[in-house]
């Protein structure tokens, strides 16, 4: 993600659903430097500029590699800093006690007594909803972890298939969904439409990822800028929009656009979809078979 002039402003934030809790419209992602392994003062670098950039949306998952270890190298020494963040994380457990057990390594690993955002991850098939909502699921711990204050706010995430996403979002009690946000999406389907027409109907917060298409939507020569793709996805009804980041310059870019941010014109719409239209499909990396 290219650099860009950052304003001193502060970042925008909205309203994460229907609660009196706020956010950054922007986020830091989950991916980048934080989804590796062995990368502590990169991984450090990245955390500390999106914490002094005034982000406070910090994405995290048991699955991303060795991410919730570089935010435990921050939060037990930056106390002050953790209480005005919104840290979140994410379990691909389908079963209550193999999810209560993960959210107990989070939190150790993280230094933290609890998540302000635990999301029930990667939810793709109507095996994982039954599985997840069934006896002794997953859903029970997401529950359990909210009312024993171990996770402020609960939710969904999903990029597989939107249908079974939507499943999800109306018939479970959760508090938020991460979905892909992108221009693709107005062209295959699905989750811009069904998916955020539910969360918004149920005044769930919705978190945007897949924004950049981890920079393979990136085209300068077409006019394909970090800035043009968030912006898009800014202007769908979301509350954040999260990128992963690989250096504190590419913080510096997110920052600066969550600081800037002015909707697409209706015009400026509809040319950024007309790029994707021929590729669309091919693009969508990220879903099952379309």
């Amino acid at each position: 993600m290219p650099g860009s002039p950052v304003s001193t402003a502060s970042i925008s934030t909205r309203a994460f659903g229907r609660s009196a809790q706020t956010v950054s419209i922007v986020g830091l992602g989950g991916e980048g430097i934080l989804r590796t392994h062995g990368q502590e003062n990169r991984a450090v670098a990245v955390i500390q500029e999106a914490i002094d950039s005034g982000i406070c949306y910090f994405d995290c998952a048991r699955a991303y590699a060795g991410s919730e270890g570089y935010y435990g190298l921050i939060w037990p020494e930056r106390p002050a800093d953790r209480s005005r963040i919104f840290q979140t994380s994410k379990s691909a457990m389908r079963d209550k006690a193999g999810a209560l057990a993960d959210l107990d390594r989070t939190l150790k690993t993280m230094g933290i007594d609890h998540l302000d955002l635990w999301q029930i991850h990667d939810v793709r098939t109507e095996e994982d909803l039954s599985a997840i909502a069934g006896p002794k699921g997953a859903l029970e711990a997401f529950l359990e972890a909210k009312a024993t204050g171990k996770a402020r706010f609960i939710g969904v995430t999903g990029h597989h298939d939107p249908f079974i996403l939507t499943r999800a979002v109306r018939e479970w009690p959760v508090d938020a969904v991460l979905m892909p946000v992108n221009p693709i999406e107005v062209i295959l389907g699905g989750f811009l439409d069904e998916t955020l027409a539910a969360a918004n109907e149920k005044g769930l917060a919705v978190i945007g990822m897949k924004v950049l298409g981890a920079s393979r939507y990136l085209s300068p020569r077409a006019g394909l800028t970090a800035e043009r793709l968030i912006r898009f996805a800014l202007s769908q009804p979301i509350t954040t929009a999260i990128v992963g980041c690989s250096t504190a310059e590419e913080v510096k870019t997110l920052a600066g656009i969550g600081k800037t941010f002015h909707p697409l014109t209706n015009d400026e719409h509809h040319e950024i979809v007309k790029l994707f239209r021929p590729y669309a499909r091919q693009l969508a990396y990220y879903r099952g078979a379309i």
